[in-house]
Parts: structure tokens; C-alpha cells; sequence
């Protein structure tokens, strides 16, 4: 049972179906899975239910979508090439963590399972991918880190450490590489200026602290430090 069975097609919706699952609790529906994948609404209706009559998905009119046993496997196979193929053009081809999330969007259907497998113990096997995103295991289990949006973290003097960087907006990990802002990052957040609705965080060893719009702290995900 390969997951390179799937069309390409397929591949990115069961994917982007346990993606929006991954951090979020909200129940999944055709609208979501529309401004995930940039795809008209009326495309994401038929291909749920082409992928419920594959056995992928279950779901109920005008209700939450989910994935079948079989789908989250198959899920869960994707989220591990995509996340060891950015971690592999990181780490092995001197790629920049921004430029990775295209470029394993489309090697991501290419690959082998074999070449997969190649891969993982070539990187010595890593449980995170270069934006701190959990790979999983090649039996299907994944370790999702502890942690949650440094937006909901409340922003009295404390310290932080970032776990995971979304990696939707390149622009905005350029920004954050700038100011060393990585996965593993101690961050000292304060409550920026008045109705500014932003947050100061220094960073640990930095002189002087950024101030952080809603933009950066939904895209951050930290966990506290208890040391």
C-alpha cells in the first residue's frame, strides 16, 4: 500500500485535510480546504466526494470533513515526504528555509517510497523539519510538539521557546531568519505599545527587542520555558 497510488491530485487533498487538522481543533469543511489549497469551491466539493468514494474521507453535507483510517495514512505518508524532502534540500543542498515549501510541493509526487526511506536515514532519521514541523515516522506515528501560537501566549514579561514557524509567507520567515528568529529560540515576550497590537520579543543574547504585529505571532508557535 503505497501512497504513490493516489493521483497527484488526491496526494494534496488528503494532505491539506490533515494539515488543517495538525494545530487546530476546528472541524474541516470544503471553505477551509478552498483557502488552503487556492482552489475554487466548487472544485474542493467534487473532489471530496471523489475521494469519499475512494475510501478517503467521510463527510456529511454542509459538515466537518474527515479522514478515513486509510486516508490519514496516506496523509500521513505525504506530510513525511514533503517535510524530509525540505529538511534534505535544507540541510544537503544548501537551500534557505524559505525557498524549500514550492520545491518539495512538487518533488513531493515524484519521489519513491524507497527513495523516501533513502532520504530519512540519510538525515539521521530527524523528527522535525527545518521549520520545526513534526516528520512522521515511516510506521505512521508523529510526535506533535507541545505548543501553541504566541498570539494566545499571555504576554506579561516571560520566556518562550519557538517550536515551530509556519511557512506560509516566505517573506515572513526571510523576516524572522533576520532576526534570528528560528526553531529553538529563547524569545523574552513583553506587551508592546498601546493599542499597537503588537508584541516585543528579544531575543536571547539580542540587545534590543522587535515588535511583532499579528501577522508573526499567529505564524509562531512557542512553548514555555520552565527552567
Amino acid at each position: 500500500m503505497s501512497v504513490s497510488e493516489l493521483s497527484a491530485s488526491a496526494q494534496n487533498y488528503v494532505k491539506a485535510i490533515w494539515s488543517l487538522t495538525e494545530w487546530s481543533a476546528d472541524p474541516v469543511t470544503p471553505t477551509l480546504i478552498a483557502e488552503r489549497t487556492g482552489l475554487k469551491l466548487s472544485s474542493v466539493s467534487d473532489a471530496v466526494r471523489r475521494l469519499s468514494a475512494q475510501g478517503l474521507v467521510t463527510y456529511a453535507p454542509y459538515g466537518a470533513i474527515e479522514l478515513t483510517e486509510m486516508g490519514r495514512t496516506y496523509a500521513l505518508a505525504m506530510v513525511r515526504r514533503h517535510r524530509l524532502i525540505e529538511s534534505f534540500l535544507v540541510r544537503a543542498l544548501g537551500y534557505t528555509w524559505d525557498q524549500v515549501h514550492d520545491e518539495a510541493e512538487n518533488l513531493e509526487h515524484a519521489v519513491s517510497d524507497f527513495m523516501v526511506e533513502r532520504i530519512d536515514a540519510f538525515l539521521g532519521f530527524p523528527s522535525r523539519d527545518p521549520h520545526g514541523d513534526p516528520i512522521p515516522r515511516a510506521d505512521g506515528t508523529i510526535q506533535i510538539p507541545k505548543a501553541q501560537r504566541l498570539s494566545d501566549v499571555p504576554h506579561d514579561e516571560r520566556t518562550v521557546v519557538v517550536e515551530r514557524i509556519s511557512d506560509a509567507d516566505p517573506a515572513l520567515l526571510q523576516f524572522f531568519y533576520q532576526h534570528s528568529i528560528v526553531v529553538g529560540a529563547q524569545l523574552t515576550i513583553s506587551v508592546g505599545d498601546a493599542y499597537s497590537d503588537t508584541i516585543n520579543a528579544r531575543v536571547s543574547g539580542a540587545e534590543k527587542a522587535i515588535a511583532l504585529g499579528r501577522a508573526a505571532t499567529d505564524a509562531l508557535y512557542v512553548s514555555h520555558n520552565h527552567h
